[in-house]
């Protein structure tokens, strides 16, 4: 009867509230005790062949009047819906459910490998000063600790795209995550300085595949939330490179690197541990043909959020090709855009993280203005080797609360004015305000163009991951995720040699670098071909289609 309660509930989604309903219908459910009153309306968004209650009369009553002899007969629901003409794709089953129980859920587990991964990278920027003090490093054997991570991102980003594309979202997040626990744990153990090169660049590797979390996170997401769900993510992001602080700020003065790193994989094994809880897409199985499965997961989001199951049978779209790089440029709309995000997110990286070490750098000289001998005499001062102390790690700390407005105003205007425009703003702000790093000024104005511009960039970067697995079809969402990160890994590796190196000769030069590249990136953004605010999430490529701004 439980059954009968939540699908007599289901109303086809050109119903209006105030309309009639259809005489089977309207029997259906006064057979059953209480229901009127707990009668519900969901709009699937279906009534694109203009079906309305007339039309729904013609071919649904039939079909409700059999679910009930079939169900009274033997309870089972597999018959009723084969008797069922009406089929619903898995975005309407999405849209239809809505958010609830099951996506707060998701969010938590989300939120965790990104909270995870934060540490790690946060970790790069204590651990390296601390390691040339203790092992007498030279300048570039120190920056290649942080380095290597980066290529190991750069290495398996695509190929965690590819194998989630083929094998399963939940799969290839589970794999990743227990190797960066591994080699995260085994690194605290690493006795000379070509070890910790080795288990650090293996760490990368793991860390490339953590933003596949977010590609099966945004399959689950109604497309009205999917946008704020996904910038309020960063949330966790933050609160990670926070704790990292904190933890360094306890443990570094008293038990050493090594005891750091070993806490700092502790969220990664939280997380692996926790996977067992973590569902896999049934979008991914409707792409592999599995209609059954990606039924079972449907209908357990439902019952989770208390919402009913559209009634009928599932459309599946079997894609016997995924994962290929070519489907990245199938056609000429999606090739353009492919191109352009590439760039896009080779900028947020570049710019991101060149402008966390520029700070350092600038922090250092306390401006832009020094010039000539006065500046040779400060890097040469800077070149001697100091471990962070207190005042270091809450300097640091303040550093890390920048990332909180860029979430804030992301999350405001997303939704607002669309992805692309979101996107080309962030850019621009950012641009804006490391042109004003020219100004010779005081430190507490520096450091306000400093914060400011930190905002702009990490808003930028989280409207990336909103905007790339909403524009890419089912079959590539993953590999077009890995691609965007891969590429996002060249301009990681690529800024130390701005921030850091062409910094000693020419700051002038330096900040121009970051802020053209930005300009550029703002054109880009601009450029896309496709606006995904409230668009379907598609199984595969289609032809070119207009969509709304």
């Amino acid at each position: 009867m439980d059954f009968i309660n939540r699908v007599v509930k289901f109303r086809k989604g050109s119903t209006q509230s105030g309309g009639s309903d259809p005489p089977d219908a309207v029997e259906a459910r006064a057979s059953v005790p209480g229901e009127a009153a707990a009668y519900e309306e969901v709009d699937l968004g279906t009534n694109a062949g203009g079906g309305g209650p007339a039309n729904y009369g013609a071919h649904a009553s039939s079909p409700v009047v059999e679910m009930q002899k079939v169900i009274g007969a033997n309870g089972e629901t597999t018959a009723a819906q084969g008797e069922c003409e009406d089929e619903f794709t898995v975005e309407q089953a999405v849209e239809a459910i809505g958010f609830g129980r099951f996506q707060i859920q998701i969010s938590a587990l989300t939120g965790l490998a990104w909270m995870a991964d934060a540490t790690e990278m946060m970790l790069l920027s204590i651990l390296s000063p601390e390691l040339r003090c203790l092992w007498n490093l030279e300048r570039w054997q120190e920056a290649l600790i942080t380095t290597v991570v980066f290529i190991g991102m750069f290495i398996s980003s695509t190929l965690w795209g590819k194998i989630c594309d083929k094998f399963g979202r939940r799969k290839g997040l589970i794999f990743c995550s227990v190797w960066l626990c591994y080699y995260g744990f085994l690194s605290s153990f690493s006795p000379t300085y070509i070890w910790i090169l080795l288990l650090r660049g293996l760490v990368g590797f793991g860390i490339g595949g953590v933003p596949q979390s977010i590609t099966l996170y945004a399959e689950f997401l109604p497309s009205k939330a999917r946008g704020m769900c996904v910038v309020f993510i960063e949330v966790f992001w933050a609160i990670g490179t926070v704790i990292e602080v904190l933890l360094a700020l306890v443990v570094m003065p008293t038990l050493g690197w090594k005891y750091l790193l070993f806490f700092s994989a502790i969220p990664v094994l939280i997380f692996v541990i926790c996977c067992k809880w973590l569902p896999e897409s049934a979008r991914y199985h409707v792409a592999c043909g599995n209609q059954d499965k990606a039924h079972a997961i449907l209908k357990e989001v439902a019952l989770c959020n208390n919402k009913p199951m559209p009634l009928g049978k599932l459309k599946i779209e079997n894609v016997s090709m995924r994962g290929k790089y070519k489907d990245l440029f199938k056609t000429k709309e999606l090739a353009i855009t492919t191109v352009l995000l590439l760039f896009i997110w080779f900028a947020n990286a570049f710019c991101y993280y060149g402008l966390v070490l520029l700070s350092t750098e600038l922090f250092a000289s306390g401006n832009t203005c020094a010039r000539g001998e006065q500046q040779k005499e400060g890097l040469e001062c800077r070149d001697a080797c100091k471990s962070l102390d207190r005042s270091d790690y809450i300097s640091l700390l303040w550093t890390t609360f920048a990332e909180f407005p860029g979430v804030v105003l992301t999350f405001l205007i997303i939704e607002l004015i669309g992805r692309k425009l979101t996107m080309a703003v962030e850019f621009f702000g950012f641009a804006i305000f490391t042109f004003l790093l020219f100004i010779c000024s005081t430190r507490n104005i520096l450091t306000f163009f400093l914060f400011a511009a930190r905002a702009f960039i990490s808003g930028a970067f989280q409207a990336a991951y909103v905007y790339t697995p909403e524009v890419y079809p089912t079959a590539t969402r993953a590999l077009g995720m890995g691609a965007c990160s891969g590429v996002a890994r060249i301009g990681a590796i690529l800024t130390p040699f701005v921030a850091q190196v062409l910094l000693g000769y020419s700051p002038s030069l330096a900040i121009s670098t970051y802020g053209v590249v930005a300009l550029i990136a703002t054109a880009a953004c601009m450029l896309l071909p496709i606006e995904t605010k409230n668009r379907e999430m598609m199984t595969a490529a289609r032809r070119p289609s207009h969509s709304k701004p």
